[in-house]
Order: structure tokens, then sequence, then C-alpha cells
């Protein structure tokens, strides 16, 4: 019953919305359209009706990826808080009658390079869980399901526990293919003129090539040759063929660098007080199976890398 008073408001068309969400966490009306299985004129004609609706332009159009404009900004905040919301919801109904699943989610990065890698000792540990894998958008960390996350960031997200499972740490390296006869280790000024590879997704938190030579003080003085790619694993694929130089997270790619798959440029390395968290919705605070998983995770989540004797250990009082 609608109590006495209240006004309806006029929402907006579901499909619309569906459509913004997808476009704004993709950056791309194509690659919406492709997650949304229509056509891309079809993704553009519902997000255009949505911004006639509200009398707004929603995007940026002359940036790519789209970037949102604050109102477009706003609306998808909210918007994605509620989605989680029902997410959250219909995969607890589905799973009702498997409470003996339990889904882990990470962003591509940390699931290809940490978390796989440890899933037989996780499914050792937990032999009668039944164990899912979920990938989350690097559009939007904060974008993520599950019963466990692992996710990059501040902590600070709104109605979940947060612990954190290890600080951000950043250092350049590359495959022994793309150093020739080179030495190491590399000057910044070497690394500027270097090939560079790099992710560039919308409102990234971490750290890209610019960010990380100026919290060392040493902003490039011209522009660096960067190729970019949309996910971390196509970055350090790239780095391991011998395209270039990637950045890389203390704790993320150190059986790489154990192998010598990859080599360590320089002593130089960046911190923030960003870092990966263990997460869980607060609702889910008395489930036992992912409080459990979510403890696992936090003692096995410390970086096995030592830093070398002579690294320089910069703690910026900005970051990005």
């Amino acid at each position: 019953m609608i109590p006495r008073g209240y006004n309806l408001i006029r929402l907006p068309s579901f499909s619309n919305l569906i459509a913004f969400d997808a476009v704004a966490r993709h950056g791309s009306l194509t690659r919406a359209a492709e997650e949304l299985n229509v056509s891309q004129p079809a993704i553009s004609r519902r997000v255009a009706a949505l911004e006639g609706d509200l009398g707004q332009p929603l995007f940026d159009r002359r940036t790519k990826p789209l970037t949102l404009t604050p109102d477009g900004r706003e609306l998808f905040e909210v918007l994605r808080t509620g989605l989680r919301h029902l997410e959250a919801v219909i995969v607890r109904i589905r799973g009702a009658k498997e409470s003996n699943s339990m889904t882990i989610s990470a962003g591509s990065g940390l699931a290809a390079y940490w978390l796989i890698p440890r899933l037989p000792e996780i499914q050792a540990a937990f032999p009668k869980l039944v164990l899912r894998i979920s990938s989350q958008s690097h559009n939007h960390e904060d974008d993520v399901t599950g019963d466990v996350q692992i996710r990059f960031g501040d902590g600070g997200w709104a109605g979940t526990v947060a612990t954190k499972m290890f600080d951000e740490e950043v250092f350049p390296v590359c495959s022994p293919l793309h150093l020739e006869r080179r030495r190491v280790p590399f000057s910044l000024d070497q690394l500027k003129n270097s090939r560079l590879l790099d992710m560039r997704v919308n409102s990234q938190p971490w750290y890209d090539w610019q960010a990380w030579f100026e919290a060392l003080h040493s902003p490039p003085q011209s522009n660096l040759r960067v190729l970019y790619f949309d996910s971390y694993p196509l970055v350090v694929s790239a780095a391991l063929a011998g395209q270039g130089v990637c950045l890389c997270w203390a704790g993320l790619l150190d059986a790489f660098l154990s192998s010598g798959a990859l080599i360590r440029l320089s002593s130089r390395s960046v911190s923030s007080p960003r870092g990966y968290f263990v997460t869980h919705d607060v609702n889910l605070a008395r489930d036992a199976p992912a409080r459990a998983i979510a403890q696992w995770l936090l003692d096995h989540g410390k970086p096995t890398g030592q830093r070398p004797p002579s690294t320089q250990h910069v703690s910026p009082a900005r970051t990005r």
C-alpha cells in the first residue's frame, strides 16, 4: 500500500537505464551493445531517450572512452548501488538450493595473477564449497557482486566490511626480450624514452605512467610513448611478449618476477594509501563460509617479493 500523501515519480524506462549503466561501465556504445546483445544504434537510441527524458546530457561525447557528465556520474552511482543490491538478491535467491556455493569477485588482473594460481589451495582448504570466480569491471572497481570480493581502492565502500590485504606499491618491469643490450637499472629518463604499456579506463583510481613519474617529482617534459589497453592482463601479456615496459603492483606479478619472465627495471617505487581489500557486504557478516574465505584470503594475501636493498620508496602526499 502506498502511504497517503506520497507522490509517485515517473521513472525512466528500465531498458534505457540498463543501457545507460552498460555504457557508463564500459565507456563504449559498442561494448555495451555486445554485453546486452543488441545493436549499437539501439543502445545509442536508448541513451538518447534517457537524456531526452531527463533533459540533461549524461555523457561527454567528445572523449573516448566516453566519460560521464556530473549529472551522469550522480545517476550512475545511485543506479549502480540499486543494481548491486538487486544483483545480490537475485544471486542469493538463485543460489538458495546451493548453500555450499561461494562466489569470489576480483578485478581481472588480480584474478588472473593472484587468485587463480591459488585456487587449488583454496579448494583444498574448503573442499565442501563450490567456488565461482567473477571478474569485476575495470571501468568501475566498485561495480562488484559475489559473496566475497577483492577490491582495489581506499577501503571506503558504503555497506561493506573492508580489510586491507596488501598496499599499493608500483614499479616498472619488462621482459628480457625488450631489454636487448640495455643494462638494468634504468634511469627515469631512460624510462620516459621507453615504449610504455598502460591501461586506460574511466575513473581509474590507480597509477598510470604520468602519475607515477609525477609522484617521483619527475614529470615528463614531452609526450610519453604509451600503448594503451583496456585490461591489465592485456598489458602484462604485451610486456611478456617484449612489447614494452609496464607498471607492476607488488604482490601481483611475483611469479613472473621469480621466474625471470619479467625483470624489475628500477629500484624506485611509488606507494599510496590505497591497496587491495578483502570485502563483503555487512549483511554477510554472520555468514560463516564467507567469513572463513575472507580470512583465508587475508592470511595468504601478503606479497612474497622482497624489495631490493637499494629501493627508493616514495609515498607521495598527493595521489590520483
